[in-house]
């Protein structure tokens, strides 16, 4: 076994066993984590507020998958900060997610979901 290297990876698309279509309990977890990420969010608002947010609000999502709920992190991240600057009367930043996971992963499944994504966002934004 030394020196074996083992890959694994989800399954691509958006077929019945891929991770667009299994990723159920997954979801389930980040909307349990939601109130800490929020309470990040706005500790980091708060401790910074003379500089935040700043023009571009960066974003990192090292482990992604190839599945909705990537999408589904950073569309809680921007409510967050939605609410944040609604609240404090601050301007909207732009923002970059930096997405990561292993090199067989098949990322067309979230390139493919980036428009509807952003009409979206641009609607809650209104």
């Amino acid at each position: 076994m030394a020196g074996e290297k083992i890959l694994m990876h989800m399954n691509a698309g958006n077929g019945e066993c891929s991770n667009a279509s299994s990723s159920t309990l997954q979801r389930e977890a980040i909307q349990e984590a939601k109130p800490v990420l929020e309470d990040a969010i706005k500790k980091m608002f708060n401790n910074i507020i003379g500089d935040f947010p700043k023009s571009c609000f960066n974003m990192a999502d090292l482990g992604c998958s190839s599945g909705p709920n990537t999408l589904f992190t950073v569309s809680n991240i921007i409510k967050i900060v939605q609410v944040l600057c609604h609240e404090k009367s601050c301007k909207m930043p732009e923002f970059q997610a930096y997405l990561n996971d292993l090199p067989d992963n098949d990322f067309n499944t979230i390139f493919k979901s980036i428009p509807s994504f952003h009409r979206r966002s641009q609607r809650s934004r209104r």
